[in-house]
């Protein structure tokens, strides 16, 4: 199905028939961050029942245990740093929207990796847009099952967070586990500067962080389908989906 969408007074087209994946999903042997060991996913045990049709029940019945910053794609508010409980389910983004997916290689900085201002204004001069889908792992190969604790992982320089806000950018996506430091004493400037905080609380904003884009998937205009899962916490797992937009 083809459905034609009318942005900036500018007409495209897009093929829902089409729709391209970029979420790792929580898994047993997927992806794992901040120290935390694998998510589990386990028959439900109980006297007299062991929830596996394998085992011998009439259904499979499995307990999950997860933590969905550490377990694949996942969506968070600002809630994820601020005192005040805010969840994403009460706030969560808009169905569709449209979304620039840019391919950034991160640059050295004080013996790390990070994605600078400059990178991104010279990457998208004239962004005027809701949502940012930043990629910086081109092939994607082992995203959906790294070991991402302890490696110094690349990450968004604060000042190239708060660009992306003088851009009107609503909703970051990248295919790390953090915009910020994996180790950084707590400062979170990344999350602190897309989120406002604590000055001027961004509410509705998101990111969305450890996505995988596939490699053919080019840089450019795309509908964001931005799936998240209805989970009252400061972060949910979710499942970024994209359309390529195609100018008529």
């Amino acid at each position: 199905m083809k459905i034609q969408i009318t942005l900036a007074a500018k007409n495209y087209q897009c093929d829902l028939d089409q729709p391209i994946d970029c979420s790792v999903p929580v898994s047993a042997k997927g992806t794992t961050a901040w120290g935390v060991g694998p998510a589990r996913i386990t028959p439900h045990r109980e006297i007299g029942f062991t929830g596996s049709v394998a085992a011998g029940a009439s259904v499979n019945f499995n307990d999950i245990a997860f933590n969905p910053h550490a377990h694949g794609t996942h969506t968070e508010c600002l809630g994820h740093i601020t005192p005040t409980v805010h969840s994403i389910n009460q706030d969560p983004p808009p169905p569709l929207m449209p979304a620039w997916l840019v391919t950034l290689h991160p640059e050295p900085v004080n013996g790390g990796q990070a994605i600078k201002a400059g990178q991104l204004s010279r990457a998208l001069p004239d962004l005027q847009g809701e949502a940012v889908i930043l990629r910086t792992h081109l092939p994607p190969e082992g995203l959906h099952a790294r070991a991402w604790s302890g490696t110094n992982p690349p990450y968004l320089q604060a000042d190239a967070a708060a660009w992306l806000v003088g851009r009107g950018v609503h909703h970051l996506l990248l295919d790390l586990p953090s915009v910020d430091p994996e180790r950084d004493g707590g400062a979170l400037a990344a999350h602190k500067a897309f989120w406002g905080l604590p000055d001027n609380p961004r509410h509705g904003a998101t990111i969305t962080e450890l996505i995988s884009v596939p490699a053919s998937a080019e840089d450019g205009l795309y509908l964001l389908n931005l799936q998240v899962a209805a989970l009252e916490n400061d972060a949910s797992p979710s499942r970024p989906v994209l359309f390529k937009l195609k100018s008529k």
